[in-house]
């Protein structure tokens, strides 16, 4: 079996978080049947692996199983020098049940306090799991400054006080086009597509 994604086949998106799904179908160019996770209802898995990778492929490899069809997995996440990494693999959970990211981002911002080192990156682990069979992944990063209080009301997650390095808008003010350009989920998506896409 050769591991190849041939362009116009389905793939399922396992995420149910809207905003990642609709930019992972643009990172993909539209070039693909994009499904996401949630318009089939499936239910979320327990992220319990200790990486970015090890969350990706669990998440991968239980959409494939449950749908049949091929899926992509992301796990990412913001990891914060001056909070030993933190929140990293736990970047979805600080912003609670109602995934309200203005809480994480609060969270984070309280917990730095007056530390002097604001740098950060944001990690992007992409998993392709076939049903039944294989599972390819690969991870990319964008490193930056963390900047409060938060700018901009584009992108998602942590992206109004993230600064991508040598930018001088956040990824939550930049336009979508220009964060694809640079972002750890289009670095993620380059290795996947050099490796899996025709």
């Amino acid at each position: 079996m050769t591991l190849k994604l041939h362009k116009g086949s389905r793939l399922l998106v396992a995420t149910h978080n809207p905003g990642k799904a609709v930019e992972i179908a643009e990172l993909l160019g539209g070039e693909f049947e994009v499904l996401a996770a949630s318009e089939l209802g499936l239910p979320e898995p327990d992220e319990t692996e200790s990486t970015f990778v090890g969350n990706a492929v669990l998440k991968a490899r239980h959409a494939a199983e449950a749908s049949g069809v091929v899926s992509l997995a992301d796990d990412s996440g913001l990891s914060v020098r001056g909070l030993n990494g933190a929140p990293g693999i736990y970047s979805a959970r600080w912003a609670g049940e109602g995934k309200d990211f203005s809480v994480a981002m609060a969270r984070v911002e309280r917990e730095l306090g007056d530390h002097p080192d604001r740098s950060a990156f944001f990690t992007s682990a992409l998993a392709v799991a076939w049903p039944g069979g294989p599972v390819v992944a690969v991870e990319g990063l964008v490193e930056g400054t963390l900047v409060f209080p938060p700018r901009g009301d584009r992108g998602f997650g942590y992206d109004p006080i993230f600064l991508p390095e040598g930018a001088d808008q956040t990824f939550g003010e930049m336009d979508p086009v220009a964060k694809d350009a640079v972002s750890h989920r289009a670095r993620a998506f380059a290795k996947l597509k050099a490796a899996l896409i025709d």
